[in-house]
């Protein structure tokens, strides 16, 4: 993966997390962490989550949180983090 790939991948990635929190901010205003969590982790495909884990792997984090906007960094972080330690 080239380091502008892995750019693309991890700023899609932020964009579509926030996206999947807004929606869920609006039906459900208060949400926990977990809810969240499985909320992102049904609505995301477990092979697009590999290839997020693998560009946030080779990126490192911070290429991850320059993507994404408060208030979704810490969710999107909690988020992506758990699934490197699933794969």
């Amino acid at each position: 993966m080239y380091q502008s790939e892995e750019k693309q991948t991890l700023a899609q990635a932020a964009e579509e997390i926030q996206n999947l929190l807004k929606i869920l901010e609006e039906n459900n205003p208060t949400a926990t962490q977990a809810e969240k969590q499985t909320f992102v982790n049904t609505a995301i495909a477990p092979e697009k989550r590999n290839k997020i884990v693998r560009a946030l792997e080779a990126g490192g984090e911070k290429a991850l949180e320059e993507f994404l906007k408060n208030p979704y960094v810490n969710v999107g972080m909690a988020i992506v983090k758990e699934w490197q330690k699933v794969e």
